[in-house]
């Protein structure tokens, strides 16, 4: 059990220096994103619920 917790806790410091990239933050390029793909399909995406 002692070494599930040490791993545990390496994951979690791990976890704490990664600053993963969310979607809404990339702002500009989501949105270029999105009118390439609603022009390619000529239709909005649905979303899901």
């Amino acid at each position: 059990m002692r070494t599930q917790r040490r791993w545990l806790e390496s994951v979690i410091k791990a976890s704490e220096t990664i600053k993963p990239e969310l979607p809404w933050a990339r702002g500009a390029n989501r949105t270029a994103m999105i009118a390439r793909r609603v022009a390619k399909l000529g239709e909005v995406a649905k979303l899901s619920a």
